[in-house]
Formats: C-alpha cells, sequence, structure tokens
C-alpha cells in the first residue's frame, strides 16, 4: 500500500482526537480524488444503487424518515479503484491512531450517504447500546461548491455545552470518538454526500 496521507495531517487527527475527541481537517485528500468518490457516489445513486437508511440495527432495524433520510450503500475493497484509495487512506489513519492513542482498532466499514433536499438525521451517538464496536467515527465530504446557505451542517454537541457546527465541504475530514459525541445533521437544501464510517476495535474490551 502507497501512503496517501501526509504525516503531519495523520498526526494533528491523532493529536485532537487524545485531547479534545474530535478533529476537523480541510484538504484531507486530494481533490481529484474527491470529485472522483463524488461521481462514483452520484452515478450509483442515479443506478439505484443507494438505498433510505434504517435506525437500530439488526431485526429491530427499520426507515424512520422523521429521524434520518439519508440513503446509503455500503463499500466493499476491490469496487473501483477510487474507493480504494479512500479505504487505502482510511487504514493509514487506523494505523495512526492505533500508534498515538493504543486504541486498538481492527477494522473500518464506511459508506456512501447522500442526502436529498430536505433530509437531516436527528441527534444521535454512533456507538449502538448493545455493540461498542465502534470507537471512532470518521465521515469525509464530497460536495463541490458548498455555500452556507445549503444547510447540511453536521452538529456536535461538545464539552460544557459548547456546539460546533461544520459545513460539509468537499475534502473536508471530521474525526471523533463514537461513544462520546452526540451530533446530527442538519437539513440539507441541496443533495449532500459524504463517505461515512467507523473504525472498529474488538467488542466489549475497555480502552
Amino acid at each position: 500500500m502507497h501512503n496517501t496521507l501526509e504525516s503531519p495531517m495523520l498526526s494533528a487527527v491523532v493529536d485532537d482526537l487524545a485531547t479534545r475527541g474530535w478533529s476537523e481537517q480541510a484538504n484531507f485528500l486530494p481533490a481529484d480524488l474527491v470529485r472522483a468518490l463524488a461521481t462514483e457516489c452520484r452515478r450509483r445513486a442515479a443506478e439505484g444503487e443507494l438505498n433510505p437508511a434504517g435506525v437500530g440495527r439488526g431485526a429491530a432495524q427499520e426507515v424512520r424518515e422523521a429521524i434520518r433520510g439519508d440513503h446509503i450503500l455500503w463499500l466493499d475493497p476491490g469496487e473501483s479503484d477510487d474507493c480504494d484509495q479512500y479505504l487505502d487512506a482510511m487504514d493509514e489513519l487506523r494505523l495512526a491512531i492505533n500508534q498515538g492513542l493504543f486504541i486498538g482498532l481492527e477494522d473500518y466499514e464506511c459508506h456512501f450517504a447522500l442526502y436529498p433536499p430536505g433530509a437531516f438525521y436527528r441527534r444521535h451517538l454512533d456507538r449502538f447500546r448493545d455493540d461498542d464496536r465502534r470507537a471512532v467515527s470518521a465521515v469525509f465530504y464530497l460536495n463541490e461548491n458548498w455555500q452556507p446557505g445549503d444547510g447540511g451542517e453536521l452538529r456536535m454537541f461538545l464539552a460544557d455545552e459548547v456546539v460546533r457546527d461544520v459545513q460539509p465541504t468537499a475534502g473536508t475530514l471530521v474525526v471523533f470518538l463514537s461513544g462520546d459525541i452526540p451530533h446530527e445533521v442538519l437539513a440539507a437544501r441541496r443533495d449532500r454526500l459524504s463517505l461515512t464510517g467507523w473504525f472498529r476495535r474488538r467488542g466489549n474490551e475497555p480502552f
């Protein structure tokens, strides 16, 4: 695997996670790769491959648009060169987090997410009550020329009642501790594209 990311950026993510539990990095990957990923997301959506996302897990999972309205498609290695480049970059980040924080992240799962106009995701935590494997969340945005009036911000509820809104601008990566930071996606006014995923550790073991 070739190195996709620069060491200072990896170090910045690790340092941020260690000190405050979240990190925001602009221009995380090359612009041509970001555009290619956006094109693939739109193509696969047009071909009907993205489906309404559910809430809950297992047999209890159900589509509830009053809670979340995005459409998703899970990624598997080997589907396209562009997606494989992204997965390689996330594996580099996984190794850097393990080296710096000793969390013991074992793998990464992710999906394309498309929020059509009007869609949102109510406040939630990414870690399930009965499954603690998701340790670190990672959201990578694919939206070129996103304007403040387009909505779709990621709103994180931080310590001491601090609220942080992140614009879903192409090339921006947001990483945060899955079990510690409640968050929501505000209603978008145009199609909002991202790659959303989770670094996972072995279950039921403390960090």
